[in-house]
Order: structure tokens, then sequence, then C-alpha cells
């Protein structure tokens, strides 16, 4: 199966598209990244810019696209320092929810830090040592200790290229006094947590990271090294770093890219980064710093796998990015596939030999299939009032493949399968368009029916058989065992076909 992770970063937002080839492994098939600067002014005002705020949507928007065009079956999302810190912060993610169908994960600097570090260690060989992570962004620092086995310590700096930037107010060269001051803020910030790393304890420190990659490039091509391919587990001296940082505060911003290994979208802020690391590294009590390409979205990938290392061994198949992506939403809310499978056989055997009256189209009928498929995963959550559950998770579970208005329409139908039917006074089905509600009324009375026909979730009816009559709608129920609670149960819950229908059903056994 493919996954995505889309890591919505102060500085930068970042996706990775991988292949699931084992509950251990996986195969990176697309990285984008887009320097968006989404926190640009955050941590001064408190507010992502309209400008900022519309290239993050419309970023995220391309993305989502790419990652359909992949066959993804699942983005896993987050944001972090900007977006928590932001008065409107949530405005952004309302925003996503609404017009890419994406629910992110506002994560806290702690469990960023722990998500890191899970990348780092399957990027880097830690042996039997212990190490700590430095992970630079736009709006934080995290530090992290951990071995191979376990997470030993982890921590969040509010300390980030842009919240320097904001402090400093302005992207020029630095005078000896305005860099006294900085790195003032920067120990009184950061001397505790690192203590605290310090006395758990480590033989090396990793730097990853948009920012310490490319002061590590940097560094490197300094001393003439060759950079074949990746930067990854290369190791960077202490001086040579205070000697890149140097020549970069001396530097105009539009300057800063001449200096080899440093780009155009860093210039802003690469200055502040390199004086933030030096004191980090001077902190630990180290001399030299190992790079790694690793990042938060490849923790988000691991951690997903890690979780769910079952779920992707029993590999999810469908015809199509819609029914692999309802198939997985079934799966990660532990419903039975095979038994919503025969929920949906029923229900598309009544649709079609109804066509005549009810007038809905093929894309109703592939609506219902997936709705048969999903209607219950709210039972996950608490059996009571799942069905309202059920509603919540699927407008929230990132299906893929559907529009806004198809995944509002599964939900009602998750809400309306079983207990009262759609009514006017419902707010969220009354502020459906017209079109909407007949289709929701249509076939909630559909999937009402097909539901109750598996009551015993035996499958003993096989197949059903409409036969319309003059003053009513008979339909017979075909199959092996006592179907008698079937029956009794499709009975009760045949109102709203009925209502819809205009016609009173009868049920027989065939």
């Amino acid at each position: 199966m493919n996954l995505a992770a889309i890591d919505i970063g102060t500085n930068s937002i970042h996706m990775i598209i991988v292949k699931v080839t084992s509950k251990q492994t996986f195969e990176v098939l697309v990285q984008e990244k887009e320097m968006v600067k989404l926190g640009v002014g955050v941590f001064a005002n408190k507010m992502l810019s309209e400008e900022a705020f519309q290239r993050g949507v419309e970023t995220i928007k391309r993305y989502v696209q790419l990652a359909d065009e992949y066959g993804v079956e699942n983005i896993i999302t987050a944001a972090t320092s900007a977006t928590r810190e932001a008065k409107n912060g949530r405005d952004f993610l309302d925003r996503l929810i609404q017009e890419v169908g994406l629910s992110p994960q506002l994560i806290s600097g702690k469990e960023e830090s722990r998500l890191i570090f899970l990348a780092v260690r399957k990027a880097i060989d830690l042996g039997k040592e212990n190490a700590l992570v430095i992970d630079i962004g736009g709006g934080s620092t995290e530090a992290v200790v951990g071995n191979k086995e376990e997470v030993l310590f982890k921590s969040s700096m509010k300390l980030g290229v842009l919240r320097l930037l904001d402090r400093v107010g302005s992207q020029g060269p630095m005078s000896k006094s305005e860099r006294k001051d900085l790195q003032t803020h920067i120990k009184d910030s950061a001397q505790k947590i690192l203590a605290e790393a310090r006395s758990v304890g480590f033989s090396k420190v990793i730097g990853t990271s948009g920012s310490i990659r490319s002061l590590g490039e940097a560094a490197m091509l300094l001393n003439g090294k060759e950079i074949i391919q990746s930067v990854n587990a290369e190791v960077v001296r202490l001086s040579d770093l205070e000697d890149v940082t140097g020549r970069l505060l001396d530097l105009e911003a539009g300057k800063r890219s001449e200096v080899p290994g440093i780009s155009d979208s860093r210039a802003d802020a690469i200055h502040l980064g390199g004086l933030l690391l030096v004191e980090l590294l001077h902190l630990a009590g180290v001399d030299e710093l190992t790079l790694s390409d690793a990042s938060l979205r490849d923790g988000l990938i691991i951690d997903y796998i890690e979780k769910n290392g079952q779920k992707l061994q029993d590999s999810v198949t469908g015809k199509n990015l819609r029914e692999r992506s309802s198939l997985l939403l079934a799966k990660r809310y532990e419903t039975d596939v095979d038994q919503k499978r025969h929920v949906a056989r029923l229900a598309l055997q009544l649709f079609d030999q109804l066509k005549d009256f009810h007038g809905m189209d093929e894309s109703a009928r592939d609506l219902l299939y997936h709705a048969s498929l999903i209607f219950d995963i709210g039972a996950f959550v608490n059996f009571k009032d799942y069905h309202k559950h059920s509603k919540y998770l699927i407008v929230h579970g990132g299906l893929r493949g559907f529009n806004n208005s198809e995944i509002y329409i599964l939900a009602q139908l998750a809400r309306y399968h079983r207990k009262a039917g759609p009514k006017k006074k419902h707010k969220s089905f009354r502020n459906m368009i017209k079109v909407d509600k007949r289709t929701v009324k249509g076939l909630a009375g559909i999937l009402r029916i097909a539901v109750a026909l598996d009551k015993t979730k035996n499958q003993w009816v096989e197949n059903v058989y409409c036969l319309p009559q003059r003053d009513r709608l008979s339909i017979r129920l075909f199959g092996e065992g006592g179907m008698e609670l079937e029956l009794w149960e499709a009975q009760r819950f045949s109102n709203v076909l009925e209502q819809f229908l205009r016609l009173p059903i009868q049920f027989e056994l065939g």
C-alpha cells in the first residue's frame, strides 16, 4: 500500500509518499518541499498572515492531488509550532478540513521530538550508544536523547529560525552587541534543557532539519568535501560551523546564498540558525556534529507503520482509490469487512431492483456501496450512539477519492442507518442542498433495510427479490437457516424507504 505524510512546518511544508514493503520497511516514491514560511511574523503578532495562510492551503491542495495520483490510501498530516501558536491556527486547520478533506494532528513539541527520533533511528546506526538529536525548525527546536531501543529524554525549546528573526527584527548583518544579546537569549532558553540531556548521557550529537543540513553542507564544502547524494551520517566539526556562521552573520541577506550550500530560500534566517546551532553544541559540550537527512515526515510514516503493522500486513485491496480508502477506514476501526461486503451486496440488490421507483443514478449506487462498508465504524469509539460517532469519523477520516459533498452524504448515511431517520429538525441534514437531501433519504432507506437483513450477522439472507404490486412493495427473502429475526428487523426499519417510495413495504420468506 502507498502512504503519504505531510509536515506543516513553520518554515516549510513537506510531503513524502512511500510504498510500504513490510511491517518494518518502506520505499520512498516522492518527496516534495515548499518554503511557504507559514510562521513569518507569527511569533511577533501571533497571527498567520493572509498570504502565508492562502499559500499554505494551496500547497497542501497540490500535495493531496499528487497523493491521489499515486493511489495513496492514507495521508498522515501534522502541524507544528506556527500553527500551534497562531491565534488563527485553528482557522487554518478548519480550512484544510473544509477545502482539502484533511484533518491534521496539532502535535506538541515533545511529540514532534519523539517522531523525529524515530526517523533518525532508522537513518543512523546508533549501535549501543545514546545520542542527542537536535532539530532546528522555524518556531521551535527539539532535543531528544535515546538509543536504538528507547527514548530516554525529550523536550522542545521556543527557539527557531523564524522565531529568532521576529525577535531580531531584521534580516541584515548583525553587530557584535546584537550577536551577544542573541547568544545570551539562546543560553537562557536552552541551558536547563541541555543540562538535563547531559545528565541522561549521550556519546554523540545528531543534527537534522533543513537548516542544520544546509549549514552542514556549507561546512563540508568549505573544506572541499564532495557531497555525492546525501549528507546523512556525515560528520562536521564545530569549528567549521562557527566559521560558516561567522561569514553568514557578516553578510546582507541577498549575499548569503553566494556561500556554497546555502539556498536563496533560507537566506533570510540561516545566519540565525547557525548562531543557534553553535550555541546548542557548546551547551551540549561537543566539538562535532553528525548530520542526518531524517525528518518529522519520515517519523510520521514510521510511527503509523509501527502502530498499524498487522493491519498493513493484511493488505487492503480494492478496484479503485475510493474502495481502497473505504476499506482502509473500515480496517482502521476494526470493522468486520466480510460482513460489510455482505450488507453491501444486499443493499445493491435492493437499489438495482428498485431503480425504476427511486430514480437515483450510478453515482448514488456507488455511495451506497461505500457507505455499506463503513456505516458502523463508530462502534470502535463507543457502542452507545455509535451511528453518531460513525458520522464524525467519516467526516474526519481522510477518505480519498471523494469530494466534500460525497463525504458528507456518506457520513449522513452512517448517521441514519439506525434509530431515527432523516428529519428537518436535524440541523446538519436541514442545511444540505435539496438534491443531496433526496439522495440521503433514498439511500438511508435502502441501507437501513440491508443492515437489518443481517441482524444476527450470520449472513442467512442470501438474496432479496422485490415484487412491486399495485398497493404495496413486497420483498421476498431467500437463504438458509432461520430468517425470522431478520424479517422482523427489516420490517421495523422499512419506514424511511416507505416514505421515500410512498409505498408500504411487506417482507416475506421466499
